[in-house]
């Protein structure tokens, strides 16, 4: 959602009403974890009042476990926090599942997917930053790839059934490339919102995903 009209937000929300998406990815950001500052619980309780899709809630903050009965009352499906934000990430991610919500946990670019070895296997999603956090719009960090790959092997070797999602710099061609790498879930802002015909976009995404599963 960071990349929306956010003078016309009630449209855009139900453009993504009625498009093929499965979920609303929104980015909460503190300018202090990341250089910029997005909204807050004002907005996102506005959001959940008219979205019809399943929220995704991406915490690019300091200790986002402060937020977890906040985020629940939300209706969020998913609560996303950065393992470099997270002191106690096990707990976390215990506290979100007690809450009543899925946990997903996201890595910055720089953060190897082998930090999470130990709670692979108790969280629902790892979110892959395939751009620095902060900002929308940003060219597409080509280590991602590989990074995947390694994240799809750990899965399965552990025997998690954690997704993986990928956020930054998703469009036409890096789309299908991350679906084959093994990507679950692809997160795309600035390419749907920006173009002509966002709906056709979305359902063009879901298309190659789906085309290469």
């Amino acid at each position: 959602m960071l990349a929306a009209d956010f003078l016309n937000l009630g449209r855009e929300i139900e453009m993504i009403n009625n498009s093929e998406a499965d979920w609303l990815h929104l980015d909460v950001m503190d300018g202090n974890f990341v250089p910029n500052i997005s909204f807050g619980f004002p907005v996102l309780q506005a959001v959940a009042s008219v979205c019809k899709k399943p929220l995704d809630v991406h915490f690019m903050i300091e200790r986002p476990e402060r937020y977890i009965r906040e985020t629940a009352k939300l209706g969020a499906m998913m609560m996303n926090v950065h393992q470099e934000a997270t002191l106690h990430l096990h707990r976390t991610v215990q506290e979100i599942h007690n809450a009543g919500m899925k946990a997903g946990v996201t890595l910055n670019p720089s953060t190897p997917v082998e930090t999470l070895t130990d709670i692979i296997g108790d969280v629902d999603m790892v979110l892959l930053m395939s751009v620095n956090p902060g900002f929308g719009g940003q060219k597409f960090i080509e280590h991602t790839i590989q990074k995947v790959k390694r994240l799809r092997q750990l899965i399965v070797e552990s025997g998690s059934s954690a997704l993986i999602e990928v956020d930054g710099g998703v469009q036409a061609e890096t789309a299908p490339r991350l679906v084959e790498a093994g990507v679950d879930v692809l997160v795309s802002g600035s390419y749907v919102f920006k173009a002509p015909d966002p709906k056709l976009v979305i359902s063009q995404l879901r298309s190659l995903g789906e085309a290469l599963r």
